[in-house]
């Protein structure tokens, strides 16, 4: 029996291309994403079952994993819905704010919430989450789609000790720069006239990164990578980008990397 792997945020950028990939691989794919009637490119592949899932509704997860456990016997889950989020902590509003942490944050944590009993019945699974190098790292403007990242980063360490207990694994992948809409559909981004100077050299830096980004089936490689390597190991760097800003931090120490972001911006 082919194995199954349930994926939300389905509908474009990583998770669209590691739903194709699995299915290249051989696996059963529940693709869930807001709106599945509208999904053309999926629906043309075998094996891919399309599910409606909004990760900050918490009736809608619980209904969609239960339909999802009753159609399949899920092997891995993997956490992939979310967006970014820049502006100055002044220039949020309150619903940007929340909007942000209930997607990027809370759905994760709902989610997984909801299959553990499933998965500590069967004695196994796999959970894994799309962070990004933002959850180790910090940049200006940045600070709730930040702390989200971070928040997930931690919270997978804590929660492997505990899942561990019952034989299911939990991972993260933490990309730098993906070639996809990100910078469009996929960032939300909110300014402020006391930060102007600031946000210039942001955003206009945020773009020349994204010309260097590395390919969402790159990414989805390592998605796969992970999920099947059979390591015992929580946190998998996704690019070169994120590899080579995480050891520059690494070599010089955390104060000195911030130093020079800062140095970088301001």
């Amino acid at each position: 029996m082919a194995n199954t792997i349930f994926i939300t945020g389905a509908s474009s950028g990583l998770g669209k291309a590691t739903a194709h990939l699995f299915q290249s691989k051989g696996w059963h794919v529940i693709a869930t994403m807001r709106n599945p009637a509208q999904e053309q490119e999926l629906a043309q592949l075998q094996n891919i079952t399309f599910l409606p899932l909004d990760v900050t509704n918490m009736e809608q997860i619980n209904s969609t994993v239960a339909q999802a456990i009753a159609l399949h016997q899920i092997d891995v889950v993997f956490n992939n819905a979310g967006y970014g989020l820049m502006g100055a902590m002044e220039a949020l509003t309150e619903e940007q704010i929340e909007r942000q942490i209930n997607t990027n944050l809370m759905g994760v944590l709902w989610v997984t919430k909801a299959f553990i009993p499933y998965f500590r019945e069967k004695q196994g699974g796999l959970f894994i989450s799309t962070t990004s190098m933002g959850g180790l790292l910090a940049f200006p403007l940045h600070s709730i789609y930040h702390a989200a990242k971070f928040a997930i980063e931690g919270w997978s360490e804590s929660m492997s000790f505990e899942l561990g207990l019952h034989n299911i694994r939990i991972k993260t992948i933490a990309p730098g720069a993906i070639a996809t809409d990100f910078t469009g559909r996929s960032l939300a981004k909110a300014t402020h006239a006391e930060y102007q100077s600031l946000e210039d050299k942001l955003f206009s830096n945020v773009e020349a990164m994204m010309a260097q980004a590395t390919s969402a089936e790159q990414i989805a490689a390592l998605v796969y990578e992970a999920v099947t390597d059979g390591k015992d190991q929580v946190r998998y760097l996704a690019g070169p980008d994120a590899e080579a800003i995480y050891k520059r931090r690494l070599e010089i120490g955390s104060e000195a990397f911030r130093k020079e972001i800062r140095d970088q911006f301001i």
